[in-house]
């Protein structure tokens, strides 16, 4: 036998190696069946987005774009606003609910003058959705005296003078009403805390702290800034 030689295949003798042509085949017939796996996934994804049900439906809630009711407890009493999806806090409060005591500020939530407390929580109400106090507690600065009677605290600020333009006042007020009502007896440093949302670019700061210690330490005669 030659080098070359090989024996006979018989009959029940099977090949161990794939020629190209069986190769190629193959590869295409991989190739065509991930072609129609993907092209089915893609049908029934399309149908499956077809059959969802559309906007409006009981299964979808629908807000806006018009103006909705917004059910609140507003400064002690039951109140239905109307607001826009799309308006804040703020917005609702001064144009809706004809309470001007928050103010526009910086209307980016980094000067605290338009603290409201919402749920026990002071926050800025430039940076709140008006629907997202549907249901909830909202007390703005209107809200906390009882008639022509200040609480301590705005008592507190008239005697030490913890104001010149006025324009942070409610803001502060509010911010310091929130930390009382967690803290009835908060330190100088606590204080800080509190207000570290709140900016008064007079520069009242001293008298706002003193304000404060007064309010919650009972404190006859107000105590003056030292400049």
């Amino acid at each position: 036998m030659t080098r070359d030689s090989r024996p006979p295949a018989g009959p029940d003798s099977e090949s161990t190696s794939a020629s190209p042509d069986a190769i190629d085949v193959s590869r295409r017939t991989f190739l065509k069946g991930a072609g129609i796996t993907i092209a089915a996934v893609g049908v029934s994804g399309s149908q499956a987005i077809a059959s969802s049900p559309p906007a409006g439906t009981a299964e979808t809630a629908v807000l806006g774009p018009g103006p909705m009711s917004i059910g609140l407890t507003l400064n002690g009493k039951t109140t239905q606003l109307e607001a826009e999806p799309s308006h804040t806090l703020l917005d609702t409060l001064r144009n809706n609910a004809g309470l001007t005591g928050a103010k526009r500020v910086c209307d980016r939530g980094s000067c605290g003058a338009c603290t409201v407390i919402v749920d026990g929580l002071a926050v800025n109400s430039c940076s709140m959705l008006a629907i997202d106090v549907m249901g909830k507690t909202v007390t703005t600065v209107e809200g906390l005296a009882t008639g022509d009677k200040l609480t301590p605290l705005q008592e507190a600020f008239v005697d030490c003078d913890a104001l010149q333009c006025g324009f942070c006042t409610p803001g502060m007020v509010v911010a310091c009403t929130a930390l009382l009502e967690k803290n009835p007896t908060p330190t100088r440093d606590d204080v800080r805390k509190g207000l570290a949302g709140n900016i008064c670019r007079c520069g009242t700061y001293q008298n706002i702290f003193e304000a404060v210690e007064k309010a919650t330490k009972g404190k006859k005669g107000a105590r003056r800034a030292n400049f």
